[in-house]
């Protein structure tokens, strides 16, 4: 768990955008591997924003907010700063602040929340009507590779030929959004109580909104008037900055960042995507206790981590969350423990020394789904092979019939093509 450093310095959000928190642009005329180096040096910039877990830089925090509210016409408001978002939901149910915010009122937060949502479509509607010159002139402009952005990284797209403004959404927006926001904002959300009719804010954790706009902004993708900026500026400020916040009338609740983000990268993301990943403790940590733990992006129990017993197993619902578990303890252990009764047994054609072991499911989970034991082709560092649960439909009646099953086959076209590969 990493300490928790002495506060930042605070800086001043007019001068965020020119502050050397993230990348220069390159210059005019650059070649496509230039803007392909910049929007991954920025991506990685940002993301290290988006994972930071040092004390909110609070000085900072407030200035921001403080002006957003100047900007919808309504004074400073109070800052109440939690240790987590947990506290700061707790204390707005407590202190009945959520009654003030009903939705149509012209408002504090939702004039704050409209102002927002104004800037940033009004980026996304300026990348739409630009048709910017292709940087790099040995390539034709097109959108034939408009689709495949996602699947390519930045360099590889450029060079196929897509046009930049969908390179920058795929390479900074949607990746950063799939990182921080899909991947650890709704996460913690999950966790919380519900809150009808009150706005979230993410800070860290919806940096994709501010990156987005500024790397259009300072490729000269998006030419914003100065009020735009000047919105670019505080939300950007408040990006790498601050952790939750929920603006109301006159006061504003705030909650600090994690002291701990472990995450691991997604495989084979051209855009260095990441999800929460630890096994040995919460994934997500506040100072307050709260946490969330995760294995591989899954979002599981405390107890799948510190103690999985096939009794909790058992009991627990979720498809997802059981296969993590069984997978902390083994497939072997899990069904020797569960007591599961084999139905049939039979080698695997096509993994020397291989079983294939078809099982019913226990009782507790009332499904009429049965669970094929396989061992994996490929060897662990260790020289071991694992062994793992596919879940496969209950008419199966042969180990082979179901491992035919996972392929699409008929178990005799499963073992002739098993045995010729």
């Amino acid at each position: 768990m990493s300490p928790v450093p002495v506060d930042p310095v605070g800086v001043d959000h007019r001068t965020i955008l020119s502050s050397n928190r993230f990348p220069p642009p390159p210059p005019d005329g650059s070649d496509s591997s230039a803007i392909a180096g910049y929007l991954t040096d920025t991506r990685e910039a940002w993301l290290e924003h988006g994972l930071d877990s040092r004390r909110a830089d609070r000085t900072t925090t407030e200035a921001a907010i403080s002006e957003l509210y100047r900007i919808a016409k309504h004074p400073p408001p109070q800052f109440i700063w939690m240790a987590s978002p947990h506290a700061a939901v707790r204390c707005i149910q407590i202190e009945k602040f959520d009654t003030t915010t009903a939705p149509g009122r012209d408002d504090a937060p939702n004039r704050i929340a409209a102002m927002l949502a104004r800037s940033r479509d009004a980026v996304e509607k300026r990348l739409d009507r630009l048709s910017p010159v292709f940087p790099n002139r040995r390539v034709t402009p097109g959108r034939a590779q408009a689709g495949r952005t996602q699947t390519l990284s930045p360099a590889e797209a450029l060079e196929g030929g897509a046009e930049v403004p969908d390179v920058v959404r795929a390479a900074i927006r949607d990746s950063l959004r799939t990182s921080l926001f899909d991947n650890i904002g709704r996460p913690i959300k999950s966790t919380l109580p519900v809150m009808p009719g009150v706005g979230t804010w993410f800070g860290q954790h919806e940096a994709h909104r501010s990156a987005f706009g500024l790397v259009a902004y300072r490729l000269g993708l998006a030419r914003l008037p100065p009020d735009e900026v000047e919105l670019l500026e505080i939300t950007t400020a408040l990006a790498v900055s601050a952790g939750w916040w929920w603006a109301f009338d006159d006061v504003c609740v705030l909650a600090e960042r994690p002291i701990s983000v472990d995450t691991e990268p997604i495989p084979h993301s051209p855009h260095g995507t990441r999800r929460l990943h630890r096994d040995d403790g919460p994934a997500v940590a506040y100072a307050d206790g709260c946490a969330v733990h995760a294995v591989h992006g899954t979002i599981v129990p405390h107890w799948v981590i510190d103690d999985p017993t096939p009794e909790r197993i058992a009991a627990e619902r979720n498809i997802e969350i059981r296969r993590t578990a069984i997978e902390r303890i083994g497939w072997d252990r899990w069904i020797d423990d569960a007591g599961m009764r084999l139905i049939d047994e039979s080698d695997d054609p096509g993994n020397e020394a291989a079983t294939l072991a078809l099982y019913a499911s226990p009782r507790q989970w009332r499904t009429n789904q049965r669970i094929l034991l396989v061992t994996n082709g490929s060897r662990e560092r260790d020289g071991r092979r694992r062994r793992y649960g596919i879940h496969v439909p209950g008419w199966v009646p042969t180990a082979l019939t179901a491992a035919a099953w996972t392929y699409g086959l008929d178990a005799d076209d499963y073992a002739q093509l098993v045995r010729r590969t």
